[in-house]
């Protein structure tokens, strides 16, 4: 197949999540064409089967800010013409869905009948999609799509209470290359960090308020009144410098290192012993997903789709947003040295479960379904 995808190409979760499977559909011989306005963070060119497409656009006096998504639609109708490409998939629904749409329109006045897979991710529907200003566009938007999948059961309920949804939403989970996060024992990296055995706990996230970055604060503090501990802080954004202030307040300042945004994740994961989400919403929760593939046992809020990935007692624990305490008790249990070996197994069993070569097989199959549905409509109504 020869498969146009559309994301954002950054450290997002939605951006990973499309840049990594379409390095797989590659890999299996699919024709893969990323469309987007920058080479998206994880796509490298070793296949021949990826290609890139830039979308560039301008600012002109008369606009106030650029009108990507009519930049964005125009470049898709001209690399499925130029491509020939069998199928657009869209990640998160703002501005890629609407702009599909845009795009399959026009390529219709010319013939061509391209079909549309919708992938939400999250804050696409819980946060941007509520919003008034685009909750109109985001239902249109979906339901015009030919296919769309979630990324969690949580996800896809939560679409069809807030919206009027008509469309049948089909729940294909985020997934992990093991091979990318088998655990890589890096023992100068762990001592360096941790020169006398302290336990190693570790967050990923793009510090946004709904990660609750205060909670990873509180809870790492009542960790190490009790055991020697250190806290590595992967990632950036607006609450960072909130969470360093609360870092010297709290006098853990020496014990926690804000290392910014980390490509290679899997190098620090290598060697935590826990990984903490304590965060208000999550559809998936794919840094805990990415944790537990390199033995991570992890502590998280019981929230949105994270239920569904990390299972209580047994790949770490889940505890009601906001419930520091109970997290600190949770967290100390694990990190008992007769109790974490069992977790750490546990984490990866569990992780296995989401393996790429169990996850694309489902995407594949998807694809095919939509094509052939597509292809059946245009003949019968005679477009």
């Amino acid at each position: 197949m020869k498969i146009g995808i559309v994301c954002y190409p950054t450290f997002g979760g939605s951006g990973v999540v499309a840049t990594e499977l379409g390095k797989a559909l590659a890999k299996e011989g699919h024709s893969i064409h990323f469309i987007t306005y920058s080479q998206p963070s994880r796509l490298d060119f070793l296949s021949e089967n990826l290609f890139y497409h830039e979308v560039d656009f301008h600012s002109y006096p008369l606009f106030e800010y650029p009108p990507y998504e009519l930049a964005l639609a125009s470049k898709m109708v001209s690399v499925v013409k130029d491509e020939k490409l069998d199928l657009l998939h869209v990640h998160y629904a703002i501005p890629h869905a609407s702009a599909a749409y845009m795009a399959k329109q026009i390529l219709k006045t010319e013939g061509i009948y391209i079909p549309v897979v919708t992938t939400l991710h999250g804050t696409d529907i819980t946060l941007v999609g509520k919003d008034a200003s685009y909750e109109p566009v985001v239902t249109f938007s979906i339901n015009q799509s030919d296919g769309v999948t979630a990324v969690s059961e949580d996800l896809r309920k939560e679409t069809y209470a807030s919206f009027r949804i008509t469309n049948d939403i089909e729940v294909i989970p985020n997934f992990i290359d093991l091979e990318k996060f088998k655990k890589q024992k890096k023992d100068h990296f762990k001592k360096a960090i941790c020169p006398n055995g302290e336990a190693l706990v570790v967050h990923i996230s793009n510090f946004r308020k709904v990660k609750r970055i205060g909670d990873v604060m509180s809870v790492f503090y009542n960790i190490q009144q009790e055991i020697p501990a250190k806290l590595l802080m992967i990632g950036d954004g607006p609450e960072r410098a909130k969470a360093e202030k609360q870092a010297r307040e709290l006098g853990i300042h020496d014990n926690v290192r804000f290392l910014g945004k980390l490509e290679a994740v899997e190098e620090v994961l290598s060697v935590a012993d826990l990984f903490l989400m304590p965060s208000e919403k999550e559809s998936f929760g794919l840094a805990a997903l990415e944790a537990m593939a390199c033995e991570v046992p992890v502590i998280s809020s019981n929230t949105g789709g994270l239920p569904e990935l990390n299972v209580q007692g047994i790949t770490g624990f889940l505890s009601n947003v906001g419930d520091v305490e109970d997290m600190t008790r949770k967290a100390l249990f694990i990190l008992d040295k007769n109790n974490l070996p069992a977790f750490k197994a546990n984490a990866l069993k569990r992780a296995k479960e989401f393996d790429i070569s169990r996850i694309l097989p489902l995407y594949e199959s998807y694809y095919e379904r939509v094509i052939k549905r597509v292809a059946g409509s245009v003949q019968l109504t005679g477009l």
